[in-house]
């Protein structure tokens, strides 16, 4: 068993590892970033090795560099995790060349499936059937246009090195192909190095399913049954959750034998993931399911096959890794109810989901009967702009899939993230949608009703008179002074709009829905999932500000120019995403700061509008 592990990782993912390690009596090395001293991934291991400045190219890609701490650190094996250096057969055979155990697939697997056009090549040869499209070499503009006309629209260009939704565009017309094209190599080139792209056809009613497959040295390929990960706001997973709704048992052998063929096609090794899609038109059937891509690492979404199945992937990968065969036969497997997960990113939905970064001052996670979270921040962290802006995972396991909706849901909703927004209260209206109630969603159905789910809730009387009580028992009522009269009312903000609510302390009813927060001689009401504080892109007076540091890539307008309420001003690269900053309102640009290519901080000014003059 390997006695030593270095985490090639950050956040969420290396305290998930740490965690399976520590009861596995491994000791662990984390890695960390200027911006990651004080992480909670580096105080929960056992030692950790400083890697460079804090952008990601310079630290947590930088195999070298690991592999330096690695070797410093007497580490036996690395774990890459997820994202970053992952899916890189370079790092991997690097990690094996330095004599040290990878804890991941053979470098060989890794890139026979990292490119999805020719991962789809080889599951065609193996009878694994994929989606229509175009899969070749050629990335001239005008010839994809062309593959993409054949298809017939909607098609989707994909990133071929992709992964985690960045690289990929919907396309409904002809006429949005050119600029959907261009943004995707642009942020595929970014994210990965690699700016070629497929065309494939979309299909109308998707549902997204996996199947978690694992492979070990002595030749055994197990599945580990399905998750469904329909949810999805811009081709990235929301909800995921096991098993798949409306999933049957032959269905779900055809499925998952067809995972277990892509595996033992490439000789696999470690947990995977085999992606298909499905046209869930009419129902989940097994000649409506296609091959989509391979995931050659440990899923994010992970924890809900663990729920459902009992087992602890991680601790597989490390006694795969180690040289033992898999701990269970396919025989042994079993489904024990239903698990669902949540991501929960430090983001605005209100605002087009811009991430929020800073301090978080409050941090409190609900909690409920067979409820699961995982975090890599603490209270007092701060969500840097230079990293992906998960703050944890909420999952939630139940005997059937309502009860697993309805304690996840709870837990959300007992969720306090402040000043950083959340999207919280995104997650408890799209758990309460009608289409996710009853298992019929499909990957369009964010994009259809997300400005409604992206609404936060009003809080309710209940909730704003024990508010009022909590106020009056923590002594923060406002304008107390001895031999005064008594205050008769209290004034909060409550998103950035003062309300008055009565003073009482009888009738308290729900003292842990909210959290109240004093500063500055201001009283903030925190209800858990609908977080307010003074960050944002677009503000009344038609102020266009950078929500965080980056990279303004293009601009649309001219200054002087007319425009409308939605339309595109100027695009901000940061977090290797493209964010589109719109017009707020009706009206006339009358100023322009910047130009692309420049590099901004947040909340500069790059741009104003103001209204016409009638």
């Amino acid at each position: 068993m390997i006695r030593s592990l270095l985490i090639a990782n950050r956040g969420e993912i290396a305290c998930r590892i740490i965690r399976t390690a520590r009861r596995m009596g491994i000791r662990t090395i984390a890695v960390y970033s200027d911006a990651d001293a004080d992480a909670l991934h580096v105080r929960s291991a056992d030692e950790a090795a400083y890697i460079g400045a804090s952008p990601v190219s310079e630290s947590y890609l930088a195999g070298a560099k690991i592999l330096a701490a690695a070797k410093r650190a007497g580490a036996e094996a690395v774990h890459p995790g997820y994202g970053f250096l992952s899916e890189n057969a370079g790092f991997a055979q690097a990690v094996l060349d330095a004599g040290l155990i990878w804890v991941g697939p053979k470098p060989a697997a890794i890139t026979a499936m990292g490119l999805k056009d020719a991962a789809k090549r080889l599951m065609q040869d193996a009878g694994v059937p994929i989606t229509p499209g175009y899969f070749g070499t050629n990335q001239e503009p005008g010839f994809l246009a062309n593959e993409a006309a054949k298809l017939g629209y909607p098609v989707l260009i994909k990133a071929v090195a992709g992964g985690g939704g960045k690289g990929m565009r919907l396309v409904e017309r002809p006429d949005d192909f050119a600029d959907a094209l261009g943004s995707c190599q642009r942020e595929a080139l970014a994210a990965f190095g690699n700016a070629d792209v497929l065309i494939e056809k979309y299909i109308l009613s998707p549902r997204h399913i996996e199947v978690q497959i694992f492979g070990d040295s002595h030749g055994n390929v197990v599945h580990l049954f399905e998750r469904d990960c329909s949810l999805q706001r811009r081709h990235q997973k929301v909800i995921e959750e096991a098993p798949a709704p409306g999933m049957d048992a032959a269905t779900r052998e055809a499925v998952c034998a067809a995972a277990v063929r892509a595996a033992k096609a490439v000789g696999y090794q470690d947990a995977g993931t085999i992606e298909f899609i499905a046209d869930g038109s009419e129902g989940l059937r097994s000649d409506r399911i296609w091959f989509m891509e391979m995931n050659t690492r440990l899923q994010v979404e992970h924890p809900v096959t663990e729920a459902i199945t009992g087992q602890d992937l991680v601790e597989w990968q490390l006694r795969v890794a180690s040289g033992e065969p898999l701990p269970k036969a396919l025989g042994d497997l079993t489904i024990d109810g239903w698990a669902m997960e949540a991501r929960l990113y430090a983001e605005d939905p209100v605002k087009g989901f811009l991430p929020s970064t800073g301090r978080i001052d409050v941090l409190r996670f609900g909690s409920a009967e067979g409820g699961r979270i995982d975090t890599g921040v603490a209270e007092k962290a701060t969500v840097s702009p230079f990293y992906d802006p998960m703050i944890a995972k909420v999952i939630a396991h139940g005997a059937t899939r309502e009860q697993a909706r309805v304690r996840l849901s709870a837990m959300l909703e007992d969720t306090a993230v402040w000043p950083v927004r959340t999207n919280a209260a995104f997650l408890v209206n799209a758990l309460a949608h009608p289409d996710f109630v009853a298992g019929q969603m499909d990957t369009g159905l964010i994009g259809r009703d997300g400005d409604r789910l992206a609404q936060p809730p009003i809080p309710s009387g209940a909730v704003l008179a024990d508010a009022a009580a909590n106020l009056v028992a923590r002594s923060l009522a406002p304008g107390f002074r001895l031999n005064a009269q008594p205050c008769r009312s209290g004034r909060f903000l409550l998103d950035n709009e003062a309300v008055e609510i009565a003073l009482t302390v009888d009738g308290l009813a729900h003292p842990q829905d909210f959290t109240l927060v004093a500063e500055k001689g201001q009283v903030w009401l925190l209800q858990p999932w609908r977080m307010d504080s003074a960050h944002g892109a677009a503000v009344g007076d038609g102020a266009i500000l950078a929500p965080m540091p980056g990279r303004v890539i293009a601009v649309d307008v001219r200054q002087g120019q007319d425009v409308s309420k939605g339309q595109k001003l100027l695009t901000l690269e940061a977090m290797k995403m493209e964010h589109t900053l719109t017009a707020p309102f009706d009206g006339v640009v009358t100023q322009l700061e910047v130009a692309a290519g420049a590099q901004v901080q947040v909340e500069t000014l790059l741009a104003r509008i103001e209204e016409k003059e009638r």
